[in-house]
């Protein structure tokens, strides 16, 4: 917020702390503990915010009125990730929000083989470890949850695994949201498997590209499906959805959502046919007005008759489930070829003494690119040579590392994605 304020014309600003609504003397014990003790909120100066209690409090005085809005105002400026570049504030409208709120409940219709809804409405306890101010989580946890009824288990510090482990031991849930890097901290844990799966039946995952090594694993561990799904910041999230149960397809994001339309297209803009690699173009009621104050950015991804340049290289099968297959941007060509980092990772993360990993394009002299290969070791026997070894079992000669890295760990945005980016600056 510090860092996008003077890029808006915000005129109030509300500061809401995790003990606002409890007892005072709690309240102000939770609050203190939080930013000083578990050192969980960072420094930061907002001499402008209104304290949310206070607003409360001087609220009461007030009678409401109703504010003259309609489907197309300005709901949210939803910042990206920047994962790839430069933040921007992606203008979503109430329209965009009701609509895809609308297109997700939609999917959320599917019947099991007995005729009876999968999702049960006001029935079913969803884990929630994203953070509410992340369009996936605002959408599918925020909206949705509430529109159908059912119940979120907010996680508020999804990095403390050992607590998070303790608080799903608490609940018999039914639906799990998450994403790759966080399925492999969960699984790693030791306690995993004192968890109750018994009546898990739908576990989503979004964010980012889902490790085939990864669902498999959280299957034969959980008992339940990963069902993969695709949307951005942009398309107020979600595009596409699988379904659940045995019509989901692994290694796919699914089917696009009701009134949503999608095509891939080669770098003229022409439409490339089923079955063919291309830009992901979407059109549909969720696709967002334009960027804050960015009319140069909103005309290099929206055109005029609606379409959304994703920026992310796809597949569409002849049944219309998409594949993604990586970002535009992350594309590495080695002598001509291309290169999709997804591809090398998802082969990477199947060796068993691979904890994560990230694949990046650097400068080379012969080929042009060549990929370097970031890793962090599960186990710490894992040596470069094994590694090597096992990448030239599974990999063509151009697809091939050529670069090793071992770390500690790898740079992540606060809700898990891996930042190419900050590893292509320091290689």
């Amino acid at each position: 917020m510090q860092q996008v304020l003077a890029d808006t014309e915000i005129e109030h600003l509300i500061e809401a702390r995790i003990g606002d609504m409890l007892p005072s003397l709690k309240g102000l014990l939770v609050n203190a503990a939080i930013k000083h003790v578990k050192k969980m909120v960072p420094s930061y100066s907002l001499p402008q915010a209104t304290a949310f209690r206070d607003l409360l409090r001087e609220g009461a005085r007030f009678s409401h009125r109703p504010a003259p809005l309609g489907l197309d105002n300005v709901a949210v400026l939803q910042y990206t990730g920047g994962t790839t570049g430069v933040a921007k504030g992606a203008m979503l409208t109430h329209g965009n929000l009701v609509a895809n709120m609308l297109q997700v409940r939609a999917n959320m219709q599917q019947l099991d083989e007995h005729g009876h809804p999968i999702i049960r409405e006001g029935q079913e306890v969803m884990i929630a470890p994203l953070p509410l101010y992340h369009i996936y989580a605002f959408t599918v946890n925020c909206m949705c949850m509430l529109a159908t009824g059912n119940h979120n288990v907010l996680i508020t510090n999804p990095r403390d695994i050992d607590g998070f482990v303790k608080e799903l031991q608490r609940w018999q849930f039914s639906t799990f949201l998450g994403l790759n890097t966080l399925f492999v901290a969960l699984m790693s844990h030791p306690d995993f498997r004192k968890i109750d799966f018994s009546r898990l039946k739908g576990t989503n995952s979004g964010g980012t590209a889902l490790v085939s090594a990864v669902a498999e694993r959280w299957k034969s561990m959980t008992g339940c499906t990963v069902v993969e799904g695709y949307g951005l910041t942009e398309t107020s999230p979600v595009v596409c959805a699988n379904p659940h149960g045995e019509h989901s397809r692994l290694g796919t994001v699914g089917l696009p959502v009701p009134g949503t339309t999608v095509k891939v297209v080669d770098d003229a803009g022409n439409a490339l046919p089923i079955g063919e690699r291309g830009e992901l173009c979407v059109k549909g009621p969720q696709v967002m007005k334009g960027y804050w104050q960015r009319p140069e950015a909103t005309v290099e991804v929206l055109d005029e008759d609606g379409w959304l340049k994703t920026g992310d290289i796809a597949v569409i099968d002849e049944d219309g489930f998409v594949r993604i297959v990586d970002r535009k941007k992350d594309l590495i060509i080695v002598s001509g070829f291309n290169v999709y980092p997804n591809e090398i990772e998802d082969v990477v993360m199947a060796h068993p003494k691979v904890a994560s990993c990230a694949a990046i394009g650097v400068a080379d002299e012969r080929s042009g690119e060549a990929v370097k290969l970031f890793v962090v070791a599960r186990d710490p026997s894992l040596t470069q040579e094994e590694l090597q070894a096992y990448c030239r079992e599974n990999f063509t000669g151009y697809k091939m590392p050529r670069h090793y890295v071992f770390r500690d760990s790898l740079p992540m945005t606060p809700v898990g994605k891996i930042l190419r980016r900050e590893l292509r600056d320091i290689a």
